[in-house]
C-alpha cells in the first residue's frame, strides 16, 4: 500500500447553473470536443498545403452539415451501443432511464458506429468520398476522446484498479482503496498522445493519402484502449471476460486490424495513369 493517497479533487458535476437547467460537466466535454472538433476541421480543409492539387475535399461551409451528422451519430451510437453491450436488463427494465444521458453512460465504440454512419451520409449527400471525410474526422476525434476522459474522471465513473503507485487515488463511490486514475492514462494517450500522432501525420502529407489517417487513427485508439484496460478497473457483469479480457479489449482489436487494412490500402502503390 502507498504511505499516502492522493486526494481526489471532488468537483461539482454542475459547472455552472443556467436558470433552471444545470450544465454539467459532461455535456460541456461533448460541447467542447464538437466545438474545438469543428474548427479544427476548418483548419484541415483550408490548409492547401494538406492536400494534393486537384484533391477533392469538403468546403468550410458544408463542415456545419457534417457536424450536425457525426454529432448525431456520435451521441445516438453512443448511448444505444452503452445499452445493447453493457447494460441492456437494466434498461428493458428502465426504458425511460435510456434518455436520461447525463447520468452517464457513453460507450466509445457505439459512437463511432453512429459517427461512421453519419459520415457516411454526409460523404453522400455532398458527393465526397468517403475516406477523406473519415481522415478529416478522425484527425479531430482525439479532442473529443481527451474531454470525454476529463469528464470520466470529474463525474467520477471508469476508475482504475487496486494500485500502489505513488499518484494513487480513492474515488468516490469505490471505497477507500487506492486505485490507478485510468481516466486520465486514456486521456493522456487517446486524446493528447495519439492527437498529436494523427497532427504530426497530417503535417506530413498523410491527408494526400485517402485513408491514412482514417487507419493510424484505428491503429492508434486499439492499442491505447487495449493497454488503458489493464488499468481501468472493469465491472465484472459488464464489462470483465474470462482469462483477464474486458469488453474493451474485444471491441478494440477488431480496430487495429482494420486500422491496419486502412493504412495499406492507402499506401498501396498506384499506377503511372492513376
Amino acid at each position: 500500500m502507498p504511505i499516502f493517497v492522493l486526494p481526489f479533487p471532488v468537483v461539482d458535476p454542475v459547472a455552472v447553473n443556467i436558470g433552471p437547467l444545470p450544465l454539467r460537466w459532461y455535456a460541456l466535454a461533448y460541447i467542447g470536443g464538437f466545438l474545438f472538433g469543428w474548427l479544427g476541421l476548418r483548419a484541415l480543409v483550408a490548409n492547401d498545403a494538406l492536400w494534393r492539387r486537384g484533391q477533392p475535399r469538403p468546403s468550410r461551409e458544408s463542415l456545419d452539415d457534417l457536424l450536425v451528422f457525426v454529432a448525431f451519430g456520435v451521441i445516438i451510437g453512443g448511448r444505444l451501443g452503452h445499452v445493447l453491450i453493457y447494460d441492456s436488463a437494466f434498461y428493458f427494465a428502465h426504458p425511460l432511464e435510456i434518455f436520461q444521458t447525463w447520468k452517464g453512460g457513453m460507450a466509445f465504440h457505439g459512437g463511432l458506429v453512429g459517427a461512421t454512419i453519419g459520415m457516411f451520409l454526409y460523404a453522400r449527400r455532398s458527393s465526397m468520398p468517403l475516406l477523406t471525410v473519415s481522415d478529416i474526422c478522425a484527425a479531430v476525434a482525439p479532442i473529443g476522446l481527451f474531454f470525454g476522459r476529463l469528464a470520466n474522471f470529474i463525474k467520477p465513473e471508469m476508475w482504475g484498479r487496486e494500485t500502489d503507485v505513488p499518484w494513487a487515488m480513492a474515488f468516490p463511490g469505490a471505497g477507500d482503496v487506492p486505485r490507478h486514475p485510468s481516466q486520465l492514462y486514456e486521456a493522456g494517450l487517446e486524446g493528447l498522445a495519439l492527437g498529436l500522432l494523427l497532427w504530426l501525420a497530417a503535417r506530413h502529407g498523410a491527408l494526400k493519402h485517402p485513408g491514412l489517417i482514417t487507419g493510424l487513427f484505428g491503429v492508434g485508439y486499439g492499442f491505447a484502449r487495449i493497454f488503458c484496460e489493464f488499468f481501468r478497473e472493469p465491472d465484472p457483469v459488464q464489462e470483465a471476460l474470462p482469462n483477464g479480457l474486458t469488453m474493451g479489449m474485444v471491441l478494440s482489436a477488431p480496430l487495429v486490424l482494420l486500422g491496419a487494412a486502412a493504412i495499406m490500402f492507402a499506401l498501396r502503390p498506384r499506377s503511372a495513369t492513376a
